[in-house]
């Protein structure tokens, strides 16, 4: 299985997709902050578009919640909470920004609710499929550790496999968001000195190939504490 590497770039083509990336790196570099109103006619003529083709990528950033409109008023930046974090897009623009520790820190709560009963629903639910899944990104996990670049692919692998193992499909588009973030810690963060995780993530494995669901459960909790003391 080869996981996604990052957040898919927003599907738009040629002229229109340009136009939404440059408008959202505005907003993401700070260009226009929360509350500040887009200057429409220097927009057209800096980017050198029509105003129908701004106003198309106008409906797309409003669609992933960083932009409104409003009578009298006109197009402005909506508060940073507002903006839909779950979106590919959004997600990606604000990882190349820079993400703050404490958007980590939320990574791993996040992780914490969701990969846990995840596992749990994979030994009930996994097929012949999702543990030959799970096996090969094991099998290059092990592969792969004196290649740093790799061994994040292969752990993306491994997390990916388990979130579709889980038979839940919510859980299983969560990857978009969860493997895109985790792989930019691991590029930000430069761990010293850790345990070999191999072992814990065959553990969670193992209890699924078991039919084990609390075991599963309490399996990658372990793995999560020792992700995160590996990456505070």
């Amino acid at each position: 299985m080869t996981p996604p590497t990052e957040a898919g770039a927003y599907a738009g083509r040629g002229l229109h997709k340009a136009v939404v990336e440059a408008i959202a790196l505005q907003i993401f570099d700070g260009t226009y902050e929360e509350g500040d109103i887009l200057d429409l006619p220097r927009l057209m003529a800096d980017l050198d578009v029509s105003q129908t083709v701004l106003r198309e990528a106008i409906k797309v950033l409003t669609a992933k919640g960083l932009l409104d409109a409003r009578q009298k008023r006109g197009t402005f930046v909506r508060p940073r909470d507002d903006w839909n974090l779950l979106d590919p897009d959004v997600l990606r623009w604000k990882l190349d920004s820079g993400a703050p520790h404490d958007f980590f820190a939320d990574l791993y709560d996040l992780r914490l609710a969701i990969e846990p009963a995840a596992a749990a629903d994979a030994a009930m639910r996994r097929t012949d499929e999702d543990l030959a899944a799970l096996d090969a990104a094991l099998a290059a996990m092990a592969s792969y550790d004196n290649d740093p670049v790799l061994a994040v692919r292969a752990d993306a692998s491994f997390h990916v496999a388990l979130l579709r193992a889980s038979g839940n499909r919510f859980f299983s588009q969560l990857h978009r968001v969860i493997i895109p973030a985790l792989i930019e810690r691991d590029r930000q963060v430069h761990a010293g000195p850790h345990d070999d995780p191999l072992p814990d993530h065959a553990a969670v494995v193992d209890r699924i190939r078991d039919g084990d669901p609390d075991g599963a459960h309490a399996a990658m909790l372990r793995l999560l504490e020792l992700s995160m003391r590996d990456h505070p």
